[in-house]
């Protein structure tokens, strides 16, 4: 884990490095955007945990538009991994269904 010392995590050096930058804030500012739009047209609930994330990932050409988002488990949005040929391995998987 990133910033650990000892076992600890250290949030201040955590926060001065990574969290508190422009392109960081401005990431956790569109994302509370999305979440609300989709609490908004009724696909999710104030409170719920969920984050936002792309059906079609922008790597792949998706977009920023509501139709192109949903509202998924943390550890489930924070999880994909990628295959050699740089595809998603969750991709692969749902075509196949």
């Amino acid at each position: 884990m990133p910033y650990m010392t000892d076992g600890k995590r250290d949030y201040k050096r955590q926060n001065a490095k990574q969290d508190s930058k422009p392109s960081a804030r401005a990431a956790r500012g569109a994302n509370v955007k999305m979440n609300r739009a989709l609490v908004k047209a009724g696909r999710g609930a104030k409170g719920d945990g969920k984050d936002a994330g792309h059906i079609r990932a922008h790597s792949k050409g998706g977009s920023d538009t509501l139709a192109n988002t949903r509202l998924l488990e943390p550890s489930t949005n924070r999880s994909f991994s990628r295959n050699a040929d740089s595809s998603m391995k969750s991709e692969k998987s749902r075509k196949g269904k």
